[in-house]
């Protein structure tokens, strides 16, 4: 049997540099080493009883998708908890995804086309890196430095970066890895 042949924008992806460290804590640890894991942003605090004794006790039968851009009954539960910071939004302007990594692809996707330019202040979220990639979206890094506590440089080093090709500038607050 021929090999299974990949497209070739995922041979473009760069792989998750967290991703390739799991192999060498699993040796250390098989080896007696204590590791902490700060390298994923696995949940720290106890899932609350009320959700795990929702799932354990539920009659449903099937289990149906949700729609597409979320509950509406959670959107609606946003825009309340937007507007309780002076943030005014409708329903129709929320949607809800499985997590950040969904939504920022999304976000890139629709905004983005094959060649355009993001602007991202670095140290970044690797796979940023991997989303841009496979959306043909080249990332143009904006330099945060450890001296200045990783603060956003001057509005001028955005503006220096800016091309006929720029599009967007990625700002994710709090922001991985910083």
């Amino acid at each position: 049997e021929p090999p299974v042949k990949i497209a070739a924008r995922s041979a473009q992806a760069p792989a998750s540099p967290i991703r390739r460290l799991i192999p060498y804590s699993d040796a250390a640890k098989a080896r007696g080493v204590q590791v902490y894991h700060l390298n994923i942003g696995q949940p720290d605090i106890e899932t609350p009883a009320a959700m795990l004794d929702s799932v354990r006790n539920s009659r449903l039968k099937v289990v149906a998708y949700a729609p597409s851009q979320g509950n509406l009954e959670y959107r609606e539960a946003w825009v309340r908890y937007y507007a309780g910071h002076g943030i005014s939004l409708t329903t129709d302007q929320v949607m809800v995804t499985t997590a950040g990594s969904e939504a920022i692809t999304f976000a890139m996707a629709v905004t983005l086309d094959p060649g355009d330019e993001i602007l991202i202040p670095e140290p970044l979220y690797a796979n940023y890196l991997g989303f841009a990639a496979l959306l043909g979206v080249h990332v143009v890094p904006i330099t945060c430095r450890v001296e200045d506590g990783y603060h956003l440089p001057p509005r001028e080093a955005f503006e220096a970066r800016i091309t006929p090709r720029t599009r967007a500038i990625l700002f994710c607050n709090p922001g991985n890895p910083t």
